[in-house]
């Protein structure tokens, strides 16, 4: 662990072959103060030394700025944290076959340790002669002195950087509570979790694993599968790895590094992850033993306090985000049969083009009050000639009560439609109003009831408006007219109020976008302005066939949560 704590307050400085103008001043001043050709700020690295501070080194190794370990002193104050005063390299034993010395030309050799706030030993500040050389008392004070200067220079490098670092984890907390929340499955919890993850210290490979009872199952996003997943997509909950320690003990797993994992793991925990070519991994177990969250690297990692405080608290935030989506979906499952069953599936009609789209509120029965429903007739009865009815409605509430009710207006306004031998919208809704005053139904609804009827190249739409979001028409040349017209709310209407039929023309080309208003209403935007917003996505992709215009609208509500049932339905002249 000491080594990685080296590395890792190496990076932070960071400081690398690169020329660094603080570290070539400390240079300038050994040369000056001991009257030396040559002195470096020599930093280790795993496999050679770097120089960020040099003055008169000869080619090619002022251009290269540094060299293999083959040609390092530094090397050995590193190992011992000790200073290395040699007044001839070539007469002691530990330096006499370094190939410094003949491609160098370092006779004389004065090191002393470069430290950081831990004690790690980074480097050396070193003056070199090509000469042998008696180092006096001074000069080696003097190395000293510029020594300690320097080291605090590195310590304040190292401090800075962490600071910004733990802005970045504060930061990276702020991302998490509100990515998380907004997800709404497994698959986008897994890519949310993945893209909060930026930067030099980015992992490898983020993972979200799953216990269902005989171990663990790894969620994929479809979009951006790994290799990780495609090699080990399932853990017995008895493999020995990490991940599964994790779970079974129900504590944070750590393997800091490839040693680590050969003296805890089992040679098949070591095959799988060298053959991904991952070295490190913390696994943090979710809440109620739903899972395991886990980050590797692909190369040894430190995991200082606070980052792992970070990356506990993501976990925390992920498991809410596994419970809430787990919950959301075994509800949908069932309620999505029972919407199904109640929803109308879309007639053939010669001339029309139709497709439909309803999505359940996401925070309570997952089922509820919006509908729609399309159905042929003969109108006038008995001439052979077909017209298309068309509903679209609202019952308040988004739950079972309101989805029954739904299933009663619905069926009580095809009803009222086919009593009526004009098939008047208004009259059937008129009808409708009647029967609920004698049926405590609940709140309220809206609702938009129209009629489609083909002629003279063109399709002729009749329909009345209950109190609901207004109807848009696209056509062919992208202008989009909003029906605005509108009566009463279908529930609760005072007896006596009227109802009224409307005619609007449909040529070859226009599309018909009648909707709820889980499609148009914002806590943050005026519900006409949103209108005004479908209104203006319809003109431009009106043209496109219609499941990518639904695809479209839905898209525009995935990062809202979703508080109301949505309905759309959306006819073609074809």
């Amino acid at each position: 662990m000491g080594e990685l704590g080296r590395t890792e307050a190496l990076r932070l400085a960071g400081l690398t072959a690169a020329a660094d103008p603080g570290m070539e001043r400390f240079a300038r001043l050994v040369t000056r103060f001991l009257r030396v050709p040559v002195a470096l700020v020599s930093l280790l690295e795993p496999d050679r030394q770097v120089f960020p501070g040099m003055v008169g080194l000869a080619e090619p190794w002022a251009t290269e700025r540094g060299t293999p370990l083959s040609h390092s002193f530094c090397q050995h104050v590193v190992t011992t944290g000790r200073p290395l005063i040699l007044t001839d390299t070539r007469l002691d034993s530990l330096t006499c076959a370094s190939l410094a010395i003949p491609d160098l030309q370092v006779i004389a050799y004065a090191g002393m340790p470069l430290t950081d706030a831990d004690g790690h030993v980074l480097g050396s500040l070193c003056a070199i002669d090509h000469h042998p050389r008696d180092w006096t008392a001074d000069e080696l004070q003097d190395l000293e002195d510029l020594t300690a200067a320097c080291s605090v220079e590195l310590r304040l490098r190292i401090a800075s950087e962490r600071t910004r670092r733990d802005r970045d984890h504060a930061r990276l907390l702020l991302r998490a509570s509100v990515e998380l929340g907004h997800s709404h499955d497994l698959a986008d919890l897994a890519r949310r979790l993945r893209n909060l993850f930026q930067g030099p210290t980015e992992p490898s490979y983020v993972g979200l694993l799953l216990a269902d009872g005989r171990g663990l199952w790894r969620v994929v996003d479809p979009e951006d599968v790994r290799p990780v997943e495609v090699a080990i997509d399932r853990l017995d909950m008895n493999a020995d790895f990490p991940s599964t320690q994790a779970m079974r003990e129900q504590r944070t797993v750590f393997v800091p590094d490839r040693e680590a994992l050969v003296a805890g793991f089992s040679a098949d925990a070591v095959a799988g992850y060298d053959s991904l070519s991952l070295r490190s991994a913390l696994c943090v177990p979710l809440m109620r033993g739903r899972g395991v969250l886990m980050w590797c690297w692909s190369a040894a990692h430190l995991l200082e306090v606070t980052e792992e405080a970070v990356l506990t608290a993501v976990g925390g935030y992920a498991s809410q985000a596994v419970e809430r989506t787990l919950f959301v979906e075994n509800r949908l499952s069932t309620a999505e049969q029972l919407q199904a069953a109640m929803l109308t599936e879309l007639p053939s009609v010669p001339g029309l083009d139709m497709a439909a789209l309803y999505l359940p509120a996401t925070d309570q029965d997952m089922v509820g009050g919006d509908w729609y429903d399309a159905y042929r007739l003969q109108h006038p009865p008995a001439s052979g000639q077909w017209s298309l009815m068309l509903s679209i409605g609202d019952v308040i509430g988004h739950d079972v009560q309101a989805a029954t009710v739904m299933g009663q207006v619905r069926s009580m306004l095809r009803q009222a439609t086919l009593a009526h031998a004009a098939h008047s919208p208004a009259a059937a809704l008129k009808a409708v109003d009647s029967a609920f005053e004698a049926l405590p139904l609940g709140p309220g609804a809206t609702a938009v009831h129209a009629r489609l009827d083909p002629g003279d190249g063109r399709w002729l739409l009749t329909w009345s408006n209950a109190g609901h979001p207004p109807p848009l028409v696209r056509t062919p040349d992208g202008e989009v007219t909003t029906l605005g017209a509108h009566d009463l709310m279908l529930l609760g209407t005072p007896d006596g109020v009227a109802r009224h039929d409307r005619e609007h023309p449909l040529p070859r080309g226009s599309v018909l976008l009648l909707y709820t208003d889980g499609l148009v209403e914002r806590r943050d935007n005026d519900i006409d302005e949103s209108v005004r917003e479908t209104a203006a996505t319809l003109a431009a992709i009106g043209d496109r066939p219609l499941p990518m215009v639904l695809e479209t609208l839905a898209h525009r509500l995935e990062d809202m949560p979703q508080r109301d049932d949505v309905a759309v339905l959306v006819v073609r002249v074809t």
